[in-house]
């Protein structure tokens, strides 16, 4: 079924120009197609025109790497819970709505153009001690360290975030500890990230910090829009690790 839509998106040419919301129209678009392609078929149609497409991240589009940041109508990655924006298909969206879609905003995601923000901060994160090194010393056989069935689950689903920023963008303080929580988290209740643990939340915390990223007051909204379910629990547990590494020294 072909449905029609009316359509308000940012625009901004890049992070020193003054952006605004623009208005188009499209119809023919088939209910079973996701918002990423109906964006695409907008993009062919200002071609066409001889206007500026609308830049906007992507990538698989599978909604694994979280490359798709939108917010629409208000919702970070959209109006479905654990889902991405490129799983979001047009059937979600009565024929004639409005869409609202705008880039997720936060003061450590600075604008790129449009829709892209730049998420790099994320990955200063990470590079500051989300990561088991080379200093624990060689790996042992996979049977040789038991982990419980319990602390893998528990880890598996702190590991299934995918750094999408989504809970930046829900924040209204602009937090990442969600995002942190999760990556310390997963190698906390391992033992392979035992030998670093201590000094791993103390670098991604100061990281955090130094990036602009605002403090929690534990709303739970990045919990709510995170597409990947990740529970508050982590935020419990990356307060948990960093007041433990201040008591040990």
């Amino acid at each position: 079924m072909s449905h029609q839509y009316h359509l308000k998106i940012w625009r901004q040419k890049n992070s020193q120009s003054e952006g605004k919301f623009e208005n188009y129209s499209i119809d023919n678009i088939h209910s079973d197609m996701t918002l990423l392609e109906m964006l695409d078929v907008l993009n062919q149609q200002l071609a066409i025109k001889g206007e500026d497409p609308v830049s906007f991240d992507h990538d698989c589009r599978e909604g694994i790497c979280g490359s798709c940041s939108l917010v629409i109508n208000g919702n970070p990655h959209g109006p479905d819970s654990g889902t991405t924006s490129c799983q979001i298909f047009m059937r979600k969206f009565p024929n004639g709505s409005q869409l609202v879609i705008e880039p997720f905003r936060a003061k450590a995601f600075p604008l790129i153009k449009d829709l892209v923000v730049n998420r790099s901060a994320f990955d200063r994160i990470i590079a500051s001690g989300g990561y088991v090194s080379v200093d624990t010393g060689s790996s042992v056989d996979a049977n040789a360290t038991p982990i419980s069935k319990i602390a893998a689950e528990m880890a598996m689903d702190s590991a299934a975030c995918i750094g999408c920023g989504a809970c930046v963008a829900a924040c209204r303080n602009g937090s990442a500890m969600l995002f942190v929580g999760a990556k310390v988290s997963h190698l906390a209740l391992l033992p392979q990230g035992d030998p670093e643990r201590s000094r791993r939340v103390q670098n991604m915390m100061t990281q955090m910090d130094d990036e602009g990223f605002g403090s929690c007051t534990n709303m739970g909204s990045c919990a709510g829009a995170c597409p990947k379910d990740i529970s508050l629990d982590n935020i419990a547990r990356l307060n948990q690790e960093y007041m433990r590494s201040l008591l040990k020294g």
